[in-house]
């Protein structure tokens, strides 16, 4: 990417949900043979084997002397691709480096990605259970170069893997306490210290859950918890929401566009959301609203076909067909091991300065551990790729690295 703007979105154990294996970093390099273009080959047949680029395109003829290579793959320091560093310490279990970067979803790997392109040989600490909330998420079809859509799951292997390529370093651990009193910043992780120069937080924010197992085994499969990532899905469908602030009255109104019947359930009779978004779910003629009601259980095998509700003034239970559930109760952010260092919001989420600035010199701010407006794959990713550059850039003033004359990004 050559403009420098975005791309395009866990002292307490910090858990981020997560993504799969990624690829070696130094698999991709050039293979040369002899021209086949000429009637005898040239150099008696001299092949020299660089571990088999299938990234550029080159001659296929067969060279005579096949035995004799000379192969720089075997050693633990591997050639990169150009842009990212001169080395990748693949398995060497460095805990020192200029960038440190803690999550795992779209921007903590995108920042990673940035961060390897521009030689800072950024160690990423995952968690134990990799890869931010789209590994809940079935088909996105909302991430841009994806026309057929992609699983969650596939996604964040790609984004893995291509921070990977570029020689970043991937633990997945989750982290224990951080130290951000000085640097060199320090960040404990399964009994473990990392030191970095920079730091990026980017530990995302986790959707709230009813806690029922068959919401769980259902989640991704009818069960959601983002209307505008899985809204389209339920084109002409029966669906329900639960919750009762304004996020919830938000996303049935949101859902509005594609449903034939959005039902409202809250397990109270007043809401807490603000009058005028209550007014317009009442006055809308798809949303029809239950007070004191709970979901019992979801219902359904392969995928949801309906609700088990429970009334919550007499204790009766009814069933409701339905379609899909999205559940809108809130989200937490994952800040628990930051609050004591950095600044946090009414609602517990980071506060970012001037773009992805902190309070703390040389700590930045990306993804939905500050974003509770948005909460997107591509808006999380646009913000790693700008907490990267600024990193970077800080890095630079503080004569830690040195100013690249050639951009990186």
């Amino acid at each position: 990417m050559s403009k420098q703007q975005p791309a395009d979105r866990a002292g307490e154990s910090v858990r981020m949900p997560g993504a799969g294996n990624g690829t070696n970093p130094g698999a991709d390099t050039e293979t040369s043979v002899d021209d086949p273009g000429s009637g005898l080959p040239a150099f008696g047949g001299l092949a020299i084997d660089f571990s088999a680029d299938r990234t550029v395109g080159a001659p296929t003829a067969p060279a005579p002397l096949p035995d004799l290579k000379i192969d720089f793959s075997g050693g633990s320091a591997v050639g990169t691709l150009p842009g990212g560093p001169s080395f990748t310490a693949a398995g060497d279990g460095r805990t020192d480096t200029k960038l440190l970067i803690v999550g795992s979803g779209p921007a903590g790997l995108t920042a990673a990605i940035y961060a390897a392109r521009a030689n800072l040989e950024p160690i990423v600490l995952a968690g134990s259970t990799p890869g931010g909330q789209l590994m809940l998420t079935s088909d996105v079809e909302n991430y841009p170069g994806f026309p057929d859509g992609i699983q969650g799951p596939d996604l964040m292997n790609l984004f893995r893997a291509q921070a990977e390529r570029f020689g970043t370093q991937i633990v997945d651990v989750d982290i224990d306490r951080v130290d951000l009193s000085e640097r060199p910043f320090r960040i404990w992780a399964r009994g473990v210290e990392y030191r970095g120069q920079a730091l990026i937080v980017a530990t995302g924010a986790s959707a709230m859950w009813l806690g029922l197992e068959s919401e769980t085994r259902l989640r991704g499969r009818g069960v959601s918890a983002c209307a505008t990532c899985d809204g389209f899905f339920f084109r002409d469908k029966e669906i329900a929401v639960v919750g009762g602030g304004d996020t919830a009255f938000e996303e049935a109104t949101y859902l509005t566009r594609f449903a034939s019947k959005v039902h409202m359930l809250h397990r109270r009779d007043s809401f807490r959301a603000s009058r005028i978004m209550v007014d317009r779910a009442r006055e809308n003629p798809k949303i029809e609203i239950h007070t004191n009601t709970a979901i019992d259980e979801v219902l359904g095998d392969e995928k949801v076909s309906g609700l088990r509700l429970l009334d919550t003034s007499t204790g009766k239970k009814r069933d409701m067909a339905a379609d899909g559930v999205f559940i809108a109760i809130g989200h937490k952010p994952n800040t628990e091991a930051f609050r004591d260092w950095l600044e946090v919001d009414a609602k517990g989420y980071l506060v970012v300065r001037d773009e992805t600035n902190s309070r703390i010199e040389g700590v930045f701010i990306a993804g939905d551990v500050h974003d509770h407006r948005y909460r997107q794959a591509v808006t999380a990713a646009g913000d790693g790729c700008m907490a990267a550059i600024d990193a970077e850039r800080w890095l630079e003033s503080q004569g830690i690295t040195e100013a690249n004359t050639l951009t990186a990004w």
